[in-house]
């Protein structure tokens, strides 16, 4: 028979693993919760944006196909997979970006998540 929330015992002073079957049943504390959460989400923005990059360019290339020799129809194409291609450059460097900064802060560690709260909070 399964406890139900009010019926499970938990002391203070526990680590916070959550209760019964879950996302948080896997024994990790919050913070290691936690920074799978935000690494979850980058790679999930990640892939959001290389989706968004693969449309535009082919809406782009539809549209220069599609121009039929209309100089106004074709630059507007160019410029559709030009500002593609610079959000995916963006997306990929803002990665590089960030490791540099933080090893120009002294923070060589910053892409490491539950590293870097784990030596923000003194563990």
């Amino acid at each position: 028979m399964r406890n139900l929330l009010a019926q499970t015992e938990k002391k203070i002073g526990d680590p916070f693993t959550g209760i019964g079957e879950g996302p948080l049943s896997s024994g990790e504390n919050a913070l290691g919760t936690f920074a799978r959460f935000i690494s979850s989400t980058i790679g999930l923005l990640t892939i959001i944006a290389v989706i968004w990059f693969v449309f535009v360019l082919i809406t782009g290339a539809i549209g220069m196909i599609g121009a039929g020799g209309d100089k106004a129809a074709l630059e507007s194409s160019r410029k559709r997979i030009t500002s593609g291609l610079i959000g995916m450059v963006v997306v990929v460097a803002g990665i590089f970006i960030v490791d540099l900064v933080g090893r120009i802060l002294g923070i060589p560690d910053i892409l490491n998540i539950q590293k870097l709260f784990e030596t923000i909070v003194g563990k």
